[in-house]
């Protein structure tokens, strides 16, 4: 049995600190972490025990984001180890609408199971957006993703619902409610056994030293990745990293984004751990759908994929395997 060893002080995991050991099981992929907290009795999901070990390696990671069960399977298929259930692509693939409250808690959990459950192995960050109530509420979305499979959740300090007559500003809720909102996300997630990322949208409408000062209490509360939304410079992008205290701190490429973001080499330099693309799917699906339409209508036909292709995407050996295991008696 490999032994216990104590969960060094630097330890990106500093919410599990108290109490815990670090355990090295033969899980798959060999050697994945599983933190145990003895004061709590509560234990780390392999899947969140991954994605830690993953943020702790050298280098930045990238997590591609996705609204359905197709594209989370092709994320897999393309051997990224972490994706994003992206309240964004979710609520365009799901209603063709923006991510703008209109989504329901029990359409995103669907949305989540659907994501998961067809690229289990895919390490995903579920989105939680702002947990859609109260505190109570909060921890309720927290454990349903958890349960879903999720090895982490994001939840945001704005507005929920979203007011109407601003223009889709990103409205942030007063700093200590955006601090209760997060205590009870921590609590969920330690109870759970997942991840927290803590995001603030704070920027663009109370300022960077306000949403600064949110990054530094969730930091404080025990959030374990970081993420400052829509900073407008470098020096603004290498605060956030340095308020999160050598915790993953997140950055977010998004087509036609009209915040500070560099390329991947560049984000690695200033110390970002992810980069997340949570609508490049959904743009190029977008287009692909158009120009189809267009060569159905008579105009131009552009490349598609063929027969054996279609079948490898919908995964049509793997059911017939399924068939053929448990055939109807008669």
């Amino acid at each position: 049995m490999v032994p216990a060893i104590p969960v060094p002080a630097r330890s990106n995991a500093h919410a599990f600190r108290p109490g815990c050991v670090l355990n090295l099981t033969p899980y798959p992929p060999a050697g994945i972490a599983l933190l145990t907290c003895y004061r709590k009795g509560t234990v780390m999901q392999n899947q969140a025990a991954a994605l830690k070990s993953l943020l702790d390696e050298p280098g930045l990671q990238v997590m591609p984001g996705c609204g359905d069960g197709m594209a989370a399977h092709l994320i897999a298929e393309a051997g990224f180890r972490t994706g994003f259930a992206s309240g964004s692509s979710i609520s365009a693939m799901r209603l063709a609408m923006p991510d703008m409250d209109v989504l329901t808690f029990a359409e995103m959990r669907d949305a989540v199971e659907t994501i998961i459950g067809a690229a289990p192995a895919v390490l995903w960050l579920a989105d939680g957006d702002t947990g859609y109530g109260n505190a109570l509420a909060v921890k309720k979305t927290i454990r349903a993703y958890a349960r879903a499979g999720a090895a982490a959740v994001l939840l945001e300090d704005k507005i929920w619902p979203r007011p109407l007559g601003h223009n889709g500003a990103k409205l942030v809720i007063e700093r200590d409610a955006a601090i209760l909102r997060c205590r009870a996300a921590v609590e969920a997630c330690r109870e759970e056994g997942i991840l927290l990322l803590a995001r603030t949208d704070a920027r663009t409408s109370r300022g960077f030293d306000e949403a600064l000062a949110r990054l530094k209490a969730f930091v404080a509360l025990g959030a374990d990745i970081l993420f400052l939304d829509s900073p407008a410079t470098e020096a603004e992008m290498r605060a956030s990293v340095d308020a999160c205290e050598g915790k993953p701190c997140i950055a977010v490429n998004a087509p036609g984004g009209k915040f500070f973001m560099p390329g991947n080499a560049e984000l690695e330099r200033i110390g970002i751990k992810l980069v997340v693309y949570p609508q490049n799917i959904l743009a190029a699906t977008v287009h692909a759908v158009r120009a189809a339409l267009v060569g159905i209508k008579g105009g131009e036909m552009p490349p598609m994929a063929g027969s054996a292709e279609l079948a490898t995407a919908f995964r049509t050996a793997h059911y017939l395997a399924q068939d053929g295991k448990w055939p109807d008696p008669g």
